[in-house]
């Protein structure tokens, strides 16, 4: 799927941005991004650890993913928009226990991350252009 420069930029960014957060998931943010596991998991540290690790490894792999694989930028778009899906309930999790983490000490801060969640999904499938084949399949069946 052709895209734009912007597109590409924008791809490679976030691409980055994702190595970047995957990296503090093993290393310097590892407790911050603790406080994202979900309550309703096992709170034993060494599981929370594990999803922590465990997380910033797919982050990794996606954020590469996201600017080395470019043959497959469509797929690594849904994969990465499934991925910001399914960590979504740590965001919740995090608003609703009031923990705070990243800066985010009040109510108001951790219920207004909450909305940046879709605009990373939407990130993801723009810049990938897995809107646009998304689209034209749909013209196309039509």
């Amino acid at each position: 799927m052709k895209t734009t420069l912007i597109q590409k930029l924008m791809r490679i960014l976030l691409g980055g941005l994702m190595v970047l957060a995957g990296l503090g998931h093993l290393t310097f943010q590892r407790e911050e991004f603790q406080a994202q596991v979900p309550r309703w998991l096992p709170e034993d540290p060494a599981f929370m650890d594990f999803v922590v690790i465990s997380s910033g490894i797919v982050e990794i792999s996606l954020g590469l993913a996201m600017i080395f694989l470019t043959g497959y930028t469509y797929y690594v778009g849904i994969a990465l928009a499934v991925f910001y899906v399914l960590i979504f309930p740590g965001n919740l999790s995090q608003y609703s226990n009031g923990i705070d983490a990243f800066g985010l000490d009040t109510d108001q801060k951790r219920l207004t991350r909450l909305f940046f969640q879709p605009v990373l999904v939407v990130w993801a499938l723009w810049s990938t252009g897995a809107f646009n084949k998304w689209t034209q399949k749909n013209k196309n069946k039509t």
